[in-house]
């Protein structure tokens, strides 16, 4: 073991420690303290910086990422019965409240599971099938089974018209397909996957990744577009250059994370190259950060938020670095998780009352000092931490076996 990687070595095991009180001491208790609703059920995500509620409307896309979440927890790092009641009040409130008459879910609701919007696309409906298949393994219930089954039947038909009669582009004159979609269809596949047992979704998953890589690749750029129209030479207009580094990271990892699951190498080095230059396209080079949004060709993007620091963007990159560490052994990708992680930790993390803020402008100062609301909730952060964690313990364990490997050959 060369000393470049023994000091690796080192600093994983700090991380390691780091990312795991963060997530046992600091943001679990938040949530678990602050966003149940005990008296109608699901969560509160409208969080102020200490954990107070400043609004009680209910986004379904929310309810099903934080029952996600704490089954996911429940399921994977420890059996507490706190987590698995809480993902009860979850489940219940999203069964009795969150569908419309046709099947689909909607967007929000009031506190009391009044619709407030309409289910006008898929969000809600990937989330709440991914959080009610782990909340059916945790709780050994048989009605959420049956509910995200049915999901993950309807969406592999509504996804090519996912906001349905809501969508607001003119038919026939420029149809474009968003990149989110095809991510969300991804990982909910995945997870649906590990969830329950028997759900025959590889061919799902491979169809979805080719996709990608075959429509929203820019092959001269090396960048996912954030979304594409039919044709290809159509695309020198704002949606068309527009590209969202984080959309590009978190598919970046989702896509490695396939790879090993279904053992498809060949997906591994495009991924990572795809890793590596959204980074470069992305990094703030003189205040550091990765931008929300980007032109493809570097002209002005319509997006007015297009230079705002977004915690969530982070969280994906840090994941796709210390993943694709892992695989490769590349200190190229740890140098790069060494640098977004730094900037990360000093940005968003709020050690006086605990979370992470969510949104920062070009200079790194935060503008809203929420922890919670519409659009962050109980998923990025925690699900980046309790990631890493594990990624963390897959490296010292391919170290330590390593080591035995070599004193057994000496």
């Amino acid at each position: 073991m060369s000393t470049g990687k023994a000091t690796i070595i080192q600093k994983i095991k700090y991380y390691r420690k780091q990312y795991a009180a963060a997530l046992l001491d600091d943001i679990i208790p938040f949530w678990v303290k602050n966003s149940p609703d005990y008296q109608n059920g699901g969560y509160f995500t409208c969080l102020d910086r200490d954990g107070r509620v400043y609004d009680t409307d209910k986004f379904m896309w929310l309810q099903g990422r934080q029952l996600y979440m704490l089954a996911k927890l429940y399921n994977c790092l420890e059996q507490d019965r706190q987590w698995l009641e809480l993902g009860r009040l979850g489940a219940d409130f999203i069964k009795k409240f969150g569908r419309a008459a046709d099947g689909d879910y909607y967007f929000a609701l009031t506190a009391t599971g009044r619709p407030l919007i309409q289910p006008y696309n898929l969000f809600s409906d990937y989330f709440c099938g991914m959080g009610l298949a782990q909340y059916a393994r945790a709780a050994g219930d048989e009605t959420s089974r049956d509910l995200a089954l049915t999901i993950f039947k309807r969406q592999e038909a509504r996804k090519t018209n996912p906001k349905k009669q809501y969508n607001k582009s003119y038919p026939g004159t420029r149809p474009a397909e968003a990149l989110n979609i095809p991510i969300i269809e991804l990982n909910f596949c995945l997870e649906i996957k590990e969830a329950l047992p028997g759900v025959e979704a590889d061919e799902r998953i491979s169809r979805t990744i080719e996709h990608i890589f075959s429509r929203f690749l820019n092959p001269r750029h090396g960048l996912f577009h954030e979304a594409v129209t039919l044709d290809p030479d159509e695309m020198d207009h704002f949606d068309g250059r527009l590209v969202c580094p984080g959309h590009g990271l978190e598919c970046a990892w989702i896509i490695l994370e396939a790879a090993l699951q279904l053992r498809k190498h060949r997906w591994i080095a495009p991924a990572c190259e795809i890793l590596l230059k959204t980074l470069n396209h992305g990094w703030d080079q003189d205040y550091g950060g990765i931008f929300y949004f980007r032109d493809l060709l570097d002209k002005p993007p319509d997006r007015l938020d297009w230079d705002q620091k977004l915690w969530w963007v982070h969280t994906e990159a840090l994941v796709a670095l210390i993943l694709a560490y892992k695989i490769t052994g590349e200190t190229v990708y740890f140098d790069w998780f060494e640098k977004v992680n730094a900037y990360a930790w000093q940005t968003f993390a709020d050690p006086p009352h605990g979370e992470w803020f969510g949104y920062a402008n070009r200079r790194g100062e935060i503008l809203l000092t929420l922890k919670g609301g519409k659009w962050k909730g109980f998923f990025h952060l925690p699900r980046f931490l309790f990631m890493c964690c594990g990624i963390f313990q897959d490296i010292l364990d391919q170290q330590g076996q390593a080591l035995r490997a070599h004193h057994r050959e000496g």
